[in-house]
C-alpha cells in the first residue's frame, strides 16, 4: 500500500490514504465514509468498487446496485492470484466498443451497379483497412451525392483497393472526391447479479487451457470464502492441511464444468495469506479500467469474470522446499511477501542491482513496485534510474510519482526522492544522462555485467534497440515492458534461456510527401502537419536566422565588400512590428495569403475542370479540389487563428502580448488588397526548401547594420533579439494556433476537422497513453523480477505478456529458446562465446599473434581474418609486411586503455568455412 507510511501503521488505512490521494489530482475530490455501505448510500454513486470484501458482503451490495442498475465490481488478489468481476446491470450501453479512431480511406470512385464498388486508391495511397462486415458511411462525394451522409452500409472487401456496397446503379454517375469512413454503432449488455453470476459464471479467458485454470480459481476463490467463515482467518502459508482443506470445500461446492486442477487450489491456497505488490498494481488496474468503461461507456466492460494468476512463480528451485516457519510473519513491513516467497527470498531481494532506464510512466510505476518489494533495500543493493527528461505538466496524469511543484525538475531525481519516502531503506541513485554510444564509459561492459537485471522504460524504438544490444552484449536479463493507450506488453531476455528481443522498426510517422502537405492534403494528418511546418517556419527559423545573423555580423561593415544575407532576415526586419496593433494585422496578412490567395492562385494555375489527360479529371482521387475562404471578423476558428498567430510572433519579437484594442476591433478597420492572380506560375513538387540569400552592397549592410545595432540598444545588451519558439504540445497557445492553422486548411480541401485533444495529439505525436496500462505492464514486468531473483534455469516459468485492457484480455506465453546453430561439428548457443583471458606472457594485453596462436592450439582452428566490430585486425590474405604489423598489435589497437579490466568481442574467420558459417564470437578479457 504505497500511499501509506510506517508512522501510518496502526491507523485506519483509509484515512491515513486520502491525504496522499487527494494530491494526486487537486480537481478530485476524495472523501472518507466511516459508516456502513447502506442502500441510501450506495444509491448516490455512479459506480461501486469493492476490493478485498468478504463474499456476504460483495453479495448485499451487489444485490442493490443490480436493482438499481448501479454498475458494480469486485476486485480481490490474495497472494500470487487475483480476481475481478463486473456486473453492469440488465442494460448497459457502449457508446464507443472499440479502441483507436474509426477507420476512413479517400475515394478515388464509385461504380454504378448492383453492388456498387468503391476504390479507395490513388498516388499515394496504400488502400484501405476495412474488413468484411464493416459499417461505412460517405461524405464529399461529387455526383454520386446519393451516398453523402447515408444510412450505414455494410462492405464486403474484394481487395487492398476495393469495397463491394449496395445497389449504386440508380444513384447519379460519380464525378469526384468523397471520403468512406467507418461507423461504430452502439452496443446494449446485459449482466447477471453476482448471487447468480457465482453459480453459472461467465469467464473472460484467451484459451481453452486458460478457461479450465480460470475454473479451478473461481472454485478456490469461493472455497477461500468458506474457509474464512469457519476458522475464521486465512489459511496458514505452506501448511498442507489447511491447503487440503481448501481443496476439499472446493470440491464439496459441485462445480459443474468439469474437473479441478488440483495443484492449482492447492498452490492458491498455500499462499493466500500472502500480500505482493505487484498482483495488486495489476488487479488494480484492471478493476479501474472497468470502472472507467461504466462511466464512459467507452470500450466494452468484462464479461463477467477475470482471473489471474502468476503461480508459476513458485515452480523454481527452492521454493517448494519451503516450511510454516520460512513464510511465518515477522512484524516486518514484507510480511505479505515473505508469507508467499519466504524470508531468505526477502533477504536476497534487498541485495539485488536493477537499472530502470527511464523515470517516466512506465518508470514510475517500476519504481513504486520495487520500493514496496524491498529491491534493493539491503545491503549492496542498489536500482540505478537514469532519465534526461524533466517533469511535464502533462507527465501529472500518470507519472504518480510526481506533483504539479516538480515541473521542469530531473524526472529521475523527484522520483528517486518520492520512492525513498516510501521505503528509505531503498538505495537508489539518480541520474540525469541519456544512454547512447556517447556515454558507454559511464555504462560500459563493467557495468552491465554487475547488474542482476534491466528494466526498460523508454519511449522509443531506437532507444530501446540499443538497450537491447548492450544487454545482449553483456548477457543481462532484460525486462521491456511498453505501452500505447489500452495495449501493453511485456518481453523478457533471459540470457542464456531466451531468444534476444527482435529490433523494432520505427514507424514513418509523420513523413509525407512535400507535394501533398503543400497542395494535396487529403487528411488532418497532412494539414496537422502542414501546420506544424508552418509553426517552425514562422516563430522558430527566423528568429533563429537573425540571432545568427547578428552574431557572425563583422563590427566594421567596411571590412567586407559583401555579405550573404539570409531572406528570412530581411523579412524579419521589414515584417519587425511595433506594437501589438502590428502584430494583429500581420497575422490578418497571413490568414488572407495562406487560406485565400494561395488557394485562388492555386485554382488560377490548375482550374477545376483542368484535366491531367484527355478525360482524366486533374483533381480527382487523393487530389481534393480546394475553395478559398473568406476572413469573416465574427468566425471563431479565423479570430482565434489571429490572435494565437499574433501573441507568437509579438513573443518572437519580444512585444507584450495585447494592447489596449480588442482584437476585433483592430481587425475590423484592416483593409487588405484584392487579389490578382499570376500567370505562368506552376506547382513545384521538388522536396528542397533551400533558403534564398541576397548579396548586399556595402551600403546596404551598413544600414541593415545601423538598423540591427538600435534594435539591439533598445532590448540591452546580452539579449538576444529574438525569441525562437519551438513547438511544445503542453502550451495552450501554441495548440491553438495549431488547431486553428489545421482546420482552416481542412476547410479549405473539405477535410473534417479535428478537435483539440486529436490536433494536440497528432501535431505533438503524442503516443496514446493511460495509467491503467501502465500500471498492469509494471506489474506484469515486476512479477518476471521474480524468477530473476531465484536465477530460474527454465524457460517455461517465464512470460511473455500481450494485454488489452479495452477488451479484458490477456496472453501470456513462454519466450522463443534461445536459437542455435552447428559450427565444426558442435551444438551452440547464439548467446555461447568464446572466452580468454587475454593476458600475453609479459602480463599485458594478448597481441593479435598470440590469441591467434591461442585459437590454433585451443581450438585446432586457423584464423584467416580476424575483426572488432568493422576494424579488420588481421587479414591472412596480406602481405608479409602488413600481416607482421598487424600480428604484433595488442588488442586494444592503440585505443585509449584505462586502469580496469574491459572486454573485447572479436569476430573472425576460419581457413576453410563458407560464407554461410557462424562462428562464435571471441570474448577477449583484458587486464
Amino acid at each position: 500500500q504505497f500511499l501509506v507510511e510506517e508512522g501510518d501503521v496502526g491507523q485506519d488505512p483509509a484515512e491515513a490514504s486520502q491525504r496522499l490521494l487527494a494530491a494526486l489530482n487537486p480537481d478530485v475530490e476524495v472523501v472518507l465514509h466511516p459508516g456502513e455501505l447502506s442502500e441510501e448510500f450506495l444509491a448516490a454513486f455512479q459506480v461501486v468498487v469493492l476490493t478485498e470484501s468478504p463474499l456476504e458482503e460483495q453479495l448485499r451490495v451487489g444485490d442493490i446496485c443490480h436493482a438499481r442498475g448501479i454498475p458494480f465490481i469486485v476486485a480481490d488478489a490474495k497472494g500470487l492470484a487475483g480476481q475481478l468481476f463486473c456486473d453492469f446491470g440488465e442494460r448497459f450501453v457502449v457508446h464507443d466498443p472499440a479502441e483507436g479512431d474509426p477507420l476512413s480511406a479517400t475515394v478515388q470512385h464509385i461504380s454504378q451497379g448492383n453492388p456498387g464498388i468503391v476504390t479507395c486508391t490513388g498516388a499515394e495511397s496504400h488502400g484501405h483497412s476495412f474488413s468484411d462486415g464493416d459499417l461505412v458511411t460517405f461524405s464529399g462525394v461529387e455526383g454520386m451525392e446519393e451516398l453523402n451522409g447515408c444510412r450505414p452500409c455494410r462492405v464486403r472487401v474484394l481487395d487492398a483497393f476495393r469495397l463491394q456496397i449496395g445497389d449504386t446503379s440508380t444513384f447519379s454517375p460519380y464525378r469526384g472526391g468523397g471520403h468512406i469512413s467507418e461507423v461504430r454503432l452502439r452496443q446494449e449488455h446485459s449482466y447477471e447479479p453476482l448471487r447468480r453470476a457465482l453459480l453459472e459464471p461467465r469467464i473472460r479467458a484467451g484459451s481453452t487451457a486458460e478457461l479450465s485454470r480460470a475454473r479451478s480459481l473461481h472454485a478456490a476463490f469461493r472455497a477461500l470464502h468458506a474457509f474464512q467463515r469457519e476458522h475464521g482467518r486465512l489459511p496458514r502459508p505452506r501448511a498442507p492441511e489447511d491447503a487440503e482443506r481448501v481443496l476439499a470445500l472446493a470440491h464439496g461446492l459441485g462445480v459443474p464444468w468439469g474437473p479441478l486442477d488440483e495443484s492449482v487450489v492447492r498452490a492458491f491456497a498455500s499462499t493466500s495469506a500472502g500480500e505482493l505488490c505487484p498482483v495488486a498494481s495489476f488487479i488494480g488496474a484492471v478493476a479501474a479500467q472497468e470502472a472507467m468503461k461504466a462511466i464512459t461507456g467507452k470500450f466494452p466492460p468484462l464479461d463477467q469474470w477475470f482471473y489471474f494468476d502468476a503461480l508459476e512463480c513458485l515452480e523454481v528451485d527452492g521454493v517448494s522446499t519451503l516450511t510454516p516457519e520460512d513464510c511465518a510473519p515477522r512484524g516486518s513491513r514484507y510480511d505479505g511477501q515473505i508469507a508467499v516467497f519466504g524470508a531468505a527470498f526477502q533477504e536476497a531481494l534487498g541485495h539485488q542491482k536493477f537499472f530502470v532506464v527511464g523515470a517516466g510512466a512506465i518508470g514510475c510505476e517500476l519504481l513504486k513496485n520495487f520500493a514496496m518489494m524491498g529491491l534493493a533495500a539491503g545491503p549492496g543493493g542498489d536500482i540505478t534510474v537514469t532519465d534526461m527528461d524533466t517533469v511535464a505538466p502533462s507527465n501529472l496524469h500518470r507519472q504518480f510519482l510526481f506533483r504539479a511543484a516538480d515541473v521542469a525538475k530531473p524526472k529521475a531525481e523527484v522520483a528517486a526522492a518520492a520512492v525513498q519516502r516510501m521505503n528509505r531503506d531503498v538505495r537508489v541513485t539518480a541520474l540525469q544522462a541519456q544512454l547512447c554510444p556517447g556515454t558507454e564509459q559511464q555504462f560500459g561492459d563493467a557495468f552491465f555485467q554487475q547488474l542482476d537485471g534491466v528494466v526498460s522504460a523508454l519511449d522509443t524504438l531506437r532507444a530501446r534497440a540499443y538497450l537491447e544490444s548492450r544487454c545482449a552484449r553483456c548477457r543481462t536479463p532484460l525486462l521491456d515492458p511498453g505501452t500505447e493507450g489500452a495495449r501493453g506488453s511485456v518481453l523478457g531476455m533471459v540470457p542464456p534461456l531466451s531468444a534476444p528481443l527482435a529490433p523494432g522498426v520505427d514507424p514513418a510517422d509523420g513523413v509525407f510527401p512535400v507535394c501533398t502537405l503543400r497542395h494535396f492534403p487529403y487528411a488532418i494528418e497532412h494539414t496537422l502537419q502542414w501546420a506544424r511546418d508552418e509553426f517552425e517556419g514562422l516563430f522558430q527559423l527566423p528568429a533563429e536566422s537573425v540571432n545568427r545573423f547578428v552574431e557572425a555580423l563583422p563590427t566594421d561593415p567596411a571590412q567586407h565588400k559583401v555579405l550573404a544575407v539570409p531572406e528570412r532576415v530581411r523579412r524579419s526586419l521589414r515584417e519587425r512590428p511595433r506594437c501589438w496593433g502590428d502584430c494583429v494585422r500581420w497575422a490578418r496578412g497571413l490568414w488572407q495569403c495562406r487560406y485565400h490567395d494561395a488557394i485562388a492562385q492555386l485554382l488560377h494555375d490548375v482550374p477545376p475542370a483542368h484535366e491531367s489527360s484527355p478525360g482524366v479529371p486533374f483533381w480527382s482521387g487523393d487530389r481534393r479540389c480546394p475553395h478559398p475562404l473568406t476572413f469573416d471578423p465574427d468566425n471563431d476558428t479565423h479570430v482565434a487563428y489571429i490572435e494565437a498567430a499574433a501573441r507568437l510572433l509579438a513573443q518572437t519579437y519580444r512585444l507584450p502580448p495585447s494592447g489596449d484594442r480588442p482584437t476585433r476591433d483592430i481587425l475590423h478597420s484592416v483593409a487588405l488588397p484584392a487579389f490578382v492572380p499570376r500567370d505562368g506560375c506552376y506547382i513545384p513538387t521538388a522536396n528542397g526548401m533551400e533558403e534564398v540569400e541576397e548579396v548586399l552592397a556595402p551600403g546596404q549592410l551598413l544600414e541593415l547594420g545601423q538598423e540591427l545595432a538600435q534594435w539591439k540598444e533598445e532590448l540591452g545588451a546580452g539579449t538576444a533579439l529574438m525569441d525562437p519558439i519551438l513547438f511544445e504540445k503542453d502550451d495552450d497557445i501554441h495548440v491553438d494556433f495549431i488547431m486553428a492553422a489545421s482546420n482552416l486548411r481542412a476547410e479549405n480541401y473539405g477535410i473534417p476537422t479535428a478537435d483539440r485533444l486529436t490536433s494536440q495529439r497528432i501535431a505533438g505525436r503524442i503516443v496514446p497513453a493511460i495509467v491503467t496500462t501502465t500500471a498492469a505492464v509494471a506489474a506484469l514486468a515486476c512479477l518476471e523480477v521474480y524468477k530473476l531473483l531465484w536465477s530460474c534455469q527454465d524457460l517455461s516459468r517465464y512470460r511473455n505478456s500481450n494485454l488489452f485492457l479495452s477488451e479484458c484480455l490477456l496472453l501470456r506465453t513462454q519466450p522463443l529458446p534461445a536459437p542455435t546453430y552447428r559450427y565444426r561439428g558442435k551444438e551452440w548457443s547464439c548467446w555461447d562465446r568464446l572466452e580468454v583471458h587475454a593476458v600475453g606472457a609479459d602480463g599485458q594485453a594478448m597481441t593479435v599473434h598470440e590469441l591467434l596462436q591461442w585459437l590454433q592450439e585451443e581450438h585446432g582452428w586457423t584464423v584467416s581474418k580476424l575483426l572488432h566490430g568493422s576494424t579488420l585486425l588481421y587479414d591472412r590474405e596480406d602481405n608479409e609486411e602488413t600481416r607482421a604489423q598487424q600480428r604484433a598489435q595488442r588488442l586494444w589497437g592503440g585505443t585509449e586503455h584505462g586502469t580496469e579490466p574491459r572486454q573485447l568481442e572479436l569476430q573472425y574467420v576460419c581457413a576453410g568455412d563458407e560464407l554461410e558459417d557462424t562462428c562464435p564470437p571471441l570474448l577477449c578479457t583484458l587486464p
